[in-house]
């Protein structure tokens, strides 16, 4: 069955018509870090992806979680694509943050096990599936043109000071085993910390990525 378009085409828009704290709610550390997790889609509009994110930052990155908060509402009611993701919390912290990560879920397709790792940030995307890979996880890189792709410049990831980020696309198959075995989402998010931390000195040293 085809995905229902989205409800809303920017965050005024979901305003409007939706309560905070009890339609959605904003979540956000901001820990001065050059880092910055995001789950624009978090809470209920796709699942785990909040935990996911706050495993991630594990208290050292700066966080951001857009979470919808019931359960029974469609994906599409509050999913503001990343294109048009335009609150002004996460567009404040995402611009002061030399390295973004958005942490998003996909549909399984017939693909269950794949994360699917896009973006502009083509250095650390390799670096985050290699390291995927090197932890028993299945990923790969998702190249310009291809489906979740996270290429686009507008896109919420590639709008940090670099205007290059890194998007992460988690089939629903996969988030569901991280949520329920709590040793896998901690290696899963320590591989992608690992990566990142790796990145962020080289970068911060000038050498070439």
């Amino acid at each position: 069955m085809a995905r229902l378009p989205d409800r809303y085409n920017s965050f005024s828009a979901l305003r409007e018509h939706e309560t905070e704290g009890v339609d959605y709610r904003i979540n956000i550390a901001d820990r001065s870090s050059n880092v910055a997790v995001i789950a624009p889609h978090g809470g209920f509009i796709e699942p785990a992806t909040s935990e996911v994110a706050l495993a991630i930052a594990n208290e050292r990155f700066s966080l951001y979680r857009f979470e919808g908060l019931d359960a029974v509402r469609l994906h599409h009611e509050l999913h503001i694509t990343s294109e048009n993701f335009d609150e002004p919390i996460a567009n404040g912290l995402v611009g002061s943050s030399s390295i973004v990560v958005a942490v998003h879920g996909r549909t399984d397709r017939d693909d269950p096990l794949t994360s699917w790792i896009g973006g502009l940030d083509t250095s650390l995307r390799d670096r985050i599936v290699e390291a995927l890979r090197l932890n028993g996880f299945v990923a790969a890189a998702r190249m310009k043109g291809e489906a979740l792709a996270g290429a686009s410049a507008g896109n919420v990831c590639n709008r940090g000071k670099r205007q290059a980020g890194v998007q992460l696309e988690i089939p629903r198959g996969v988030r569901d085993i991280l949520m329920k075995d709590a040793e896998k989402m901690k290696r899963y998010a320590s591989a992608i910390r690992g990566a990142i931390d790796e990145f962020d000195r080289v970068l911060s040293s000038g050498e070439s990525l």
